[in-house]
């Protein structure tokens, strides 16, 4: 992905991207809180993260179910997460995402709950963004 800094204030967004997927592109303008310099006009980064391993997970989960023969009739999801802006702020040395919660919310007319939850240990340990968000990742970001 190629992104944008936007340096100019009347605008209602500090970052812009376009992303592409397999059948097409979208353009996504994010920014920040006004506490964190934004203007709070558009999603922050931390709502499209959160956003992201909620659809993610939900995604496995359901493929997951399938997998398993299960026929869902009913399927919604909450999230909710903790986060601690203290570091960015180089105010203390706390972890910035404390806890993730997901509740999924499933029915189904040939599985009961605990094969569900079943399903959901499964989907916990098969997704990518929940992999991604509970093991080291290498980064390496350098000024070009």
């Amino acid at each position: 992905m190629h992104g944008e800094w936007n340096l100019d204030s009347t605008k209602d967004y500090q970052f812009r991207t376009e992303l592409s997927y397999e059948k097409g592109k979208e353009l996504i303008e994010i920014d920040s809180p006004s506490f964190m310099g934004g203007c709070g006009r558009r999603l922050g980064p931390m709502a499209y993260c959160v956003a992201g391993i909620t659809s993610c997970f939900i995604s496995t989960f359901v493929t997951v179910a399938a997998g398993q023969g299960i026929k869902l009739t009913k399927l919604e999801v909450d999230a909710e997460c903790s986060i601690n802006f203290a570091k960015s702020f180089d105010v203390a040395d706390e972890p910035i995402t404390e806890w993730i919660s997901i509740q999924v919310h499933a029915q189904s007319d040939n599985a009961d709950k605990q094969r569900l939850q079943d399903v959901v240990k499964m989907a916990e340990e098969r997704c990518p963004a929940m992999y991604s968000m509970t093991h080291v990742i290498k980064v390496d970001a350098q000024i070009k």
